[in-house]
């Protein structure tokens, strides 16, 4: 009975599967499912390619990997890696941490469509090339190639352009990601984002900079804030710090008013007829 090789039981989301058995005998019946490309790998590189349909494997349809090794059909099983790729779109969650020009945190996450559009060069430079023989191993190697696009684009801004303007953001992040999957053989379909977070400190700020405050005086609100926050922790610092905050006040010689002048004395005399006291004079 001849050998089947076949990937049975494919999950949704599976994106490659690797053939357990890499002894092939020559008249095995290779199966390929539709929305799959079977593709023959050795030492690390991808030679011959079948598409869907079954195949009876001779050394007519395997030309490239009989070419190379001097394969003769009908001797000994050869040995070769069989790698099915998926054909389907995937969609897959990225995430990713960065800072803006000012060093505030950033915080980004959404989701990718894409598909293996030349399974021949994927597996060359993906599961050859990186070790990537799992779906799990594939879609980290994907998102460490967008988280990397992205983390590089949204460094280029400050912190309300980087809030700001997420759609022109996305444009040229897609571009780029798109450019770099195509040169391993895949095809990104679309690309999202879906959120855009920092920490509390610099969302505060963030607010005040869409209030139309310009940012000396956020800088200055902060620093009020955190002197005032000190003040509260440090009892014993109060009098240092208030000085701080009002410096022209406890920099001011204290003014005294002069003493006011001695009023003179009024001397009184009894009236002569009426014998009241009256002023003298």
């Amino acid at each position: 009975m001849p050998q089947v090789i076949e990937w049975r039981g494919a999950a949704e989301d599976a994106i490659v599967f690797r053939y357990p058995v890499e002894e092939i005998q020559w008249g095995a019946q290779l199966v390929v499912h539709e929305y799959e490309v079977a593709v023959f790998l050795r030492d690390g590189k991808s030679y011959d390619v079948f598409p869907a349909g079954r195949h009876t494997l001779t050394t007519q349809n395997l030309p490239l990997l009989s070419k190379v090794f001097g394969l003769v059909f009908g001797k000994t099983p050869f040995k070769s890696t069989v790698i099915y790729v998926a054909q389907k779109q995937f969609a897959g969650k990225w995430g990713a941490k960065a800072q803006t020009t000012e060093l505030a945190p950033l915080m980004v996450h959404g989701t990718f469509w894409f598909r293996i559009g030349d399974p021949n060069l994927f597996v060359n430079q993906v599961v050859g090339g990186q070790g990537a023989y799992t779906s799990e191993q594939v879609d980290e190697f994907l998102r460490g190639i967008i988280n990397e696009r992205v983390i590089d684009e949204v460094s280029k801004y400050d912190l309300a352009t980087a809030f700001t303007k997420l759609n022109e953001t996305s444009t040229t992040v897609k571009v780029n990601i798109n450019d770099a999957l195509g040169r391993i053989g895949t095809d990104l379909v679309d690309f999202k984002f879906e959120g855009i977070d920092t920490s509390d400190e610099f969302r505060d700020r963030l607010f005040w900079l869409r209030q139309r405050m310009s940012g000396a005086d956020v800088l200055r609100m902060e620093t009020m804030k955190d002197v005032g926050k000190s003040l509260a922790t440090s009892p014993g610092a109060g009098l240092g710090s208030g000085m701080v905050l009002f410096p022209q006040i406890a920099n001011t010689p204290m003014q005294y008013a002069p003493p006011a002048a001695a009023q003179p004395q009024t001397s009184f005399v009894s009236c002569p007829k009426c014998q009241a006291s009256v002023p003298q004079g």
